[in-house]
């Protein structure tokens, strides 16, 4: 899995926690391991400008995806093609404010938008109910399973 990390932010995050969690979500999502992820950590200035340039909305937002390939997800049986996934772009700076309303860390917010973005470059959408639901489960469920993961390492 090619993931690569770029913090063009002034908050200093765990890189590479939010490697393994990519990893490990592509894993459970069955992409294929030569697939191309970046993800990008920018500052409210920025944000804002994505937000207003492709979403057409006022004020930064907490993450945005820029698929490539539109690939989906695979299945054990069939994985993904290899391919560019795209882009999830993240703002720690927002990130922050709703981890102190939701009352957890920085990285717990950050680990659950890389989680959000990854499933919407892999096509998952919540504007319907139904799609809310199932993309918000198996986003619970990625975290859920990295969670464990981090606490017992293989």
């Amino acid at each position: 899995m090619s993931i690569e990390i770029n913090n063009e932010s002034v908050v200093e995050v765990d890189e590479t926690a939010l490697q393994r969690l990519a990893t490990y979500a592509l894993d459970e999502l069955h992409v294929h391991p030569d697939a191309e992820l970046s993800i990008v950590l920018v500052d409210e200035a920025a944000m804002e400008q994505l937000h207003v340039q492709w979403m057409d909305e006022p004020g930064p937002t907490d993450v945005l995806s820029f698929p490539m390939d539109e690939l989906r997800p695979g299945t054990e049986d069939a994985i993904t093609p290899a391919g560019l996934l795209g882009d999830v772009v993240l703002c720690p700076q927002v990130a922050q404010s709703q981890a102190e309303t939701a009352g957890h860390t920085l990285m717990d917010e950050l680990l659950l938008l890389t989680t959000h973005g990854i499933l919407h470059l892999l096509g998952f959408d919540h504007a319907e109910p139904d799609e809310e639901r199932e993309m918000f489960g198996l986003q619970r469920d990625i975290l859920a399973g990295f969670a464990v993961q981090e606490r017992d390492p293989q």
